[in-house]
């Protein structure tokens, strides 16, 4: 349900921006990428839990360094003709990007725990 609903949203948001369509792209694009470098960098899985909070900052700088770099380049290459769809998409994407990682992460710590129960069971 939740999923449909994020879809429905983003379609109609896509729509609404008919004219503007480049920066809501863009806006989508930059965010999805942002989002998914500081995922990637802040998660990652690492033998020494003293690192967890360098990672994290990692994610952090890794996320603003591609969305200024992002806007940096659609302002030069004209890709963003309205910048208030622009921020609307990247907000709204970032945050749709951000819950999906995290729902993915949530099903993958779920089926290993799930993987690790049934090899206790059987040995």
């Amino acid at each position: 349900m939740k999923f449909g609903f994020i879809i429905l949203l983003s379609i109609v948001a896509g729509v609404l921006s008919g004219e503007h369509f480049h920066s809501f792209m863009v806006g989508f694009g930059i965010a999805a990428v942002a989002v998914g470098t500081g995922y990637w960098l802040a998660f990652r899985s690492t033998r020494y839990p003293q690192l967890a909070a360098l990672l994290l900052l990692m994610g952090v700088a890794a996320k603003m360094g591609v969305t200024v770099v992002g806007v940096m380049w659609s302002l030069e290459a004209n890709l963003i003709n309205s910048p208030f769809v622009f921020s609307l998409s990247y907000l709204f994407f970032s945050i749709v990007a951000t819950y999906l990682y995290f729902t993915l992460r949530e099903f993958q710590m779920n089926r290993t725990a799930k993987m690790n129960a049934l090899e206790t069971q059987a040995a």
